[in-house]
């Protein structure tokens, strides 16, 4: 109760107390931003004051759709006479210097906007000054933030929020040094409306309140892109001691179900790369318009609704996230630059946790989807003119650092670690990345300090002759990669070009059902076709299995790129109710683009787009209008 009664308190006297002399900001043509240096996609200056503790104060404001409150930074305070913050599309109210309660009114200036970087919010302060409060709104350009309408939610009775900060998006909901080099701890104190649940990558409730307050800590120090929250109605069910699932009503039976494996994934995981270290593990399902697989929140990862297939098929997508837990939140990468520090590790760990869980066969199943997409990304990256786009160290700058989230850094940095590991030794492997996990613990590292780690403490160590510069900082893909064959894949595979090339139907395939068959095999018997299948084979098939409206997003999606190819346009209203329902752009991004290869289907695709666009978040929409070549 005293709590509680405080934290009222503190609401109700945000705005009305401490908020500083809106004059204290200096006029534009002051010449502080012009000293302003940008590392790593941010203005902030960590190396003479950076964050150590952040505690928000946030109103989430439905009706108006804004974040209303402060941002206070407890910093380590290098005798800097300025600080530094990354702002994008936020409107900062006033600044003080000092710990609650005796705050005085700092002297400020937002400097110039960039397109991609926002802006830099530069605070004036003495060497001896430990506490930055800003005070701040969000607006209706902060491309973060999510804001559903009850109509796109599984009730259709209420509203949801939710926040995708990576890579440099975190900077448009909260004010921060918005850099992964800079870990910190952090709190927050929320109000939202009573009949909702809210949730961060923090400590987390599993029942809601009634009075809408919230207070959250995260004791572990994170990268600014980690930080997230989620608003809406939601249901918790427990899977384990350590991890349980949030989703929606309708979808949280779903979604216990879908992920009762966890608890198993977890303890696989811990017994290959040491014990977890951020408490407990759950999975947050969101609504349809989350643009990834996953996002690796601490305590808390972010899933789409597209791994919910009622069969667990596409539950590796929780154990990469589960893999961040190790890779990329307890060792981060320095910049964007170095990503594939995050995803490679992960999507190599990833695959040794469904080993461990599901077996060799599947997971080899699993790593042959993801090689076949790397072939074709390497392929298309080549043509173009970028090859350097394809070396694991990338050249980001002045770039968005989205552009970097490509199958280079996920899957050919996970057969860089296979490769090696088929030289050295699974368990040699083994000891050296446990070894590590705990060398750099909480900690940032760049590529050159990894191939520095990895060259005293294994290769040289074991006497083995390795290529790393050829693979880390070289185009496309080594010759040396280790090498995964499948049976099954095989199989699929053969099945898919009888039927190409005979005129029946073989008779293996007209006893078959989709059960016969897991989501990897089918995706590899699509891709098997290789683009090209007669509309009327199409049909028989579908009228077998029903690939066009399975339910299953990853059969779907590949189904519908062979589709639009070869004029299949009786499966449009499936294509087109798909396309209005999920936002993950990894599904969007190929099914537009091959939508934009011709100009007939170009036109329909911009006609489903102008409905559709307005359910995706501004990731997904962003990288479609460019696709499509269209401005909003």
């Amino acid at each position: 109760m005293h709590i509680k009664l405080l934290f009222i308190l503190s609401f109700a006297m945000l705005f009305s107390c401490n908020t500083g002399d809106k004059k204290t900001q200096k006029e534009a043509q002051s010449n502080q931003s012009k000293d302003v240096t940008i590392k790593n996609h941010s203005y902030g200056n960590i190396d003479k004051i950076r964050t150590a503790h952040l505690h928000l104060e946030l109103n989430v404001d439905f009706q108006n759709q804004i974040l209303a409150g402060v941002a206070r930074h407890k910093m380590i305070n290098e005798g800097a006479n300025r600080a530094i913050f990354d702002i994008k599309d936020l409107k900062i109210d006033s600044i003080t210097l000092g710990a609650e309660g005796n705050e005085v009114s700092a002297n400020y200036e937002v400097g110039k906007r960039d397109s991609l970087l926002g802006s830099p919010l530069i605070v004036e302060l003495t060497k001896n000054d430990r506490f930055v409060n800003i005070y701040y709104e969000t607006t209706k350009n902060s491309e973060a933030l999510d804001w559903l309408a009850p109509e796109l939610t599984g009730s259709k009775k209420h509203p949801f929020l939710y926040t995708q900060g990576q890579a440099i998006l975190t900077r448009t909901w909260i004010p921060v040094q918005d850099s992964p080099e800079n870990r910190f701890t952090y709190s927050a104190d929320l109000k939202v409306p009573s009949d909702l649940m809210a949730l961060m990558s923090a400590t987390n409730p599993t029942v809601k309140n009634d009075d809408g307050l919230y207070s959250f800590q995260m004791k572990q120090p994170i990268p600014s892109y980690l930080l997230a929250l989620a608003v809406g109605e939601l249901e918790y069910a427990q899977l384990g001691p350590k991890s349980g699932a949030y989703a929606e009503p309708h979808m949280i039976a779903a979604a216990e179900k879908e992920f009762k494996d966890i608890p198993q994934m977890i303890e696989a995981a811990q017994k290959i790369y040491g014990d977890y270290l951020w408490d407990v593990y759950d999975v947050i399902v969101l609504p349809y318009s989350f643009p990834f697989g996953g996002m690796e929140n601490p305590r808390l990862t972010f899933a789409t609704p597209t791994l919910i297939a009622g069969d667990g098929s596409l539950v590796s997508v929780i154990a990469h996230e589960l893999a961040h837990s190790w890779s990329g939140n307890l060792v981060t990468n320095a910049s964007w630059n170095d990503f594939w520090l995050n995803e490679g590790f992960t999507v190599y760990f990833e695959n040794r946790i469904m080993e461990a869980v599901y077996g060799k066969e599947i997971a080899d199943m699993l790593a042959l989807i993801e090689f076949q997409e790397l072939e074709s990304s390497v392929n298309e990256m080549m043509s173009s003119g970028r090859e350097k786009d394809t070396h694991l160290k990338l050249e980001l700058q002045e770039r968005d650092p989205d552009e970097g989230m490509t199958d280079i850094a996920y899957v050919k940095g996970a057969f860089f670690l296979k490769t090696i590991e088929s030289k050295v030794g699974r368990e040699t492997f083994d000891q050296f990345l446990s070894s590590y996990f705990n060398a750099y613990q909480f900690e940032t590292l760049t590529t050159e300090e990894f191939v520095s780690y990895l060259k005293s403490n294994l290769l040289e160590k074991e006497n083995v002759d390795f290529n790393v510069d050829a693979w880390v900082y070289g185009e496309g893909i080594p010759d040396n990669v280790v090498k995964i064959k499948s049976d099954r894949f095989e199989k699929a595979e053969k099945l898919a070009i009888e039927i190409k090339n005979e005129d029946e139907l073989p008779a293996e395939f007209t006893s078959l059902s989709r059960d016969d068959k897991i989501t990897q095999e089918w995706i590899a018997f699509i891709r098997a076709f290789e683009g090209k299948l007669a509309k009327e084979k199409m049909i028989k098939i579908d009228e077998q299995l029903n690939f066009a409206d399975c339910g299953n997003a990853e059969i779907m999606s590949e189904w519908y790129i062979l589709g639009i190819k070869n004029n299949y346009t009786e499966i449009r209203p499936e294509i087109k109710a798909f396309l209005k329902k999920v936002g993950r752009r990894k599904f969007l991004a190929p099914i537009y683009t091959t939508l934009a290869s011709t100009d007939e289907t170009l036109k329909w695709g911009k006609e489903v787009y102008k409905e559709a666009r307005p359910y995706y978040h501004a990731i997904s929409y962003k990288t479609v209008d460019e696709i499509l070549g269209v401005k909003y």
